[in-house]
């Protein structure tokens, strides 16, 4: 398969006056073709196209056994690799979006480089067998790495961690495909800290994807894998920085200009689903942020399908949003009793006389909130979220769009779609002090979507006039949706309080009754500045367009 870079400097799209004197967002399609690699810059490598699940140590050694009707597994073979990891001190390989590793196995040292940016399905790789445990960047023409391949980077070119693996491999035949089932228990050393690997990989060799979907099922169903989209590089890096099941945050994401409207989604679909996904450790830790995380992706998620909806096609996608909607509820419980015990019952329980109505209510809502979080681990760790999983990624792979507009060049795509929504949000914008307070909430959501179609296409415009532009945009949609959720929050904020206080033991109701009247009076206060806030940021929305 063959990979290509544009070389388009980038979206430099003049602004178009409109009649009514302000100025729209560029559409991008005159400036972009429908994405196709240029023959020029392309290089020759193989493609990974592979699903990896971790499974209860139990089930490991029971992964070879494992039947599928309509395929044949071939006779098992075993070896143990060695694989060593290096970079930089300050990690500049991974920074790019790029793995550099040397496998001893069989007496012989192969040489990978891979490009692991953007949560593809489909990661390119370069191998080559080189003659020793060191690093041949002679051997990395060819590839991502060249342009880096500097003697510079040889000189601090160093190990950074180290796998040691034992692996037993299975051929997996249908009438259509053959595939891999690669079985690896073993460890990750990095910086005096390890980490077990407990993996199953299923590698398409050749054939449809769905024969690997089919495949990866039989895994979750029968031997309870689940799916994983953190390599054992992400797992080494983080040990080195001993960021072991903290939570995981947003990656940058890069789209190509000549893509198509389905294409683009699908980027940041994969981006949505490694973000989301990559936080169920932290949550099985009983970690806030974990919880937090994990919401944050699966709105991005839910929010990629909302701004593309136009463009993806109707089967299954219905079902993909209603289990979307599940998980971020079983998650949202946890998150709003965090952010209330820690913003609004924490400073009012240290600063009031006498403390103790502050601690009664304190402890009432952390029991309360340790209750939740185990809710959101238990969801996580349920059957209905495996499967949620690898559904999610195959719905994304097998994405064929809507013929009319997912076709479309995404530059185009994304500048209408600002556009649109930039225009609607405008025209509400004057509205605000007559909206009712489910009103405002539905408006605070199409800001946020705003910012993270924002997010989502910002590497598509490269001019320094559109890089301005979309930060004041995001910077005001930010300071709305801040605002407006305070509003909101406010609601929640008032219920809890109140039964706090109406459920409170006798010997400490009129205490808690106490600060939660100041909890709900602090909050009044707090609620007109609010308002005025989001009123002034949606008066500086409604200009935003005619100033460029």
């Amino acid at each position: 398969m063959r990979i290509g870079e544009s070389r388009d400097s980038g979206f430099d799209a003049p602004h178009r006056p409109r009649n009514d004197g302000s100025v729209c967002w560029p559409a991008l399609g005159s400036a972009f073709r429908r994405y196709q690699p240029s023959l020029s810059d392309e290089h020759q490598m193989g493609v990974e196209t592979e699903i990896k699940f971790r499974m209860p140590k139990r089930n490991l050694g029971s992964s070879y056994k494992l039947t599928v009707p309509g395929c044949k597994i071939g006779e098992r073979s075993e070896s143990d690799l060695l694989s060593t990891y290096f970079d930089t001190r300050k990690h500049k390989l991974k920074r790019r979006g790029l793995l550099l590793r040397v496998r001893q196995t069989d007496g012989k040292h192969v040489q990978t480089i891979k490009k692991t940016s953007g949560a593809q399905f489909g990661r390119g790789e370069w191998e080559t067998e080189i003659g020793g445990r060191a690093p041949d960047l002679d051997q990395a023409n060819g590839t991502p790495l060249q342009r880096l391949a500097s003697n510079k980077l040889r000189r601090k070119l160093k190990p950074i961690f180290e796998t040691s693996v034992h692996r037993i491999t299975l051929p997996v035949r249908t009438r259509r495909s053959e595939l891999e089932l690669a079985i690896d228990h073993g460890k990750i050393n990095a910086a005096g800290r390890t980490s077990r690997i407990e993996e199953v990989e299923l590698e398409l060799k050749k054939g449809p994807a769905r024969d690997l979907f089919r495949v990866a099922k039989a895994l979750e169903r029968k031997l309870a894998a689940e799916l994983c989209l953190r390599a054992k590089a992400d797992v080494g890096y983080d040990l080195v920085n001993g960021k072991r099941a903290q939570a995981v945050f947003a990656e940058p994401i890069e789209l190509k200009k000549r893509m198509s409207a389905i294409e683009g989604f699908q980027v940041i679909a994969r981006s949505a689903l490694r973000h989301f996904s990559g936080n169920a450790d932290a949550v099985r830790k009983l970690d806030p942020e974990g919880v937090h995380q994990m919401r944050v992706g699966l709105r991005r998620l839910r929010a990629a399908i909302s701004l593309f909806s136009q463009a993806l096609a109707a089967a299954k996608t219905e079902e993909i949003k209603a289990e979307l909607r599940w998980l971020t509820s079983e998650l949202a419980h946890a998150r709003e009793l965090h952010v209330f015990l820690e913003e609004k019952i924490g400073p009012v329980a240290r600063e009031i006389t006498p403390r103790r109505g502050g601690k009664a209510i304190a402890k009432q809502f952390a029991d309360k909130r340790a209750e939740a979080l185990e809710r959101a681990r238990k969801a996580v760790d349920s059957p209905r979220c495996r499967v949620l999983l690898v559904d999610v990624l195959e719905w994304i792979e097998a994405q064929p769009g809507r013929t009319d507009t997912a076709n479309t060049e995404l530059g185009e795509f994304a500048g209408k779609l600002l556009d649109r929504r930039i225009r609607k949000a405008q025209r509400d914008a004057g509205k605000l002090q007559e909206m009712t307070a489910p009103e405002r909430h539905k408006f605070r959501i199409r800001m946020k979507k705003i910012r993270y179609a924002v997010e989502f296409f910002e590497s598509l415009f490269r001019a320094k006039r559109d890089r301005k532009a979309l930060a004041r945009l995001s910077k005001h949609a930010k300071k709305i949706q801040d605002a407006l959720g305070s509003l909101n929050d406010f609601i929640a904020d008032r219920k809890m309080a109140a039964e706090a206080a109406l459920q409170a033991p006798p010997q400490n109701r009129r205490a808690r009754a106490f600060v939660s009247g100041i909890i709900v009076g602090r909050e009044d206060e707090q609620a007109r500045p609010l308002m005025k806030a989001a009123a002034r940021e949606l008066r500086a929305l409604r200009h935003l367009s005619a100033r460029g």
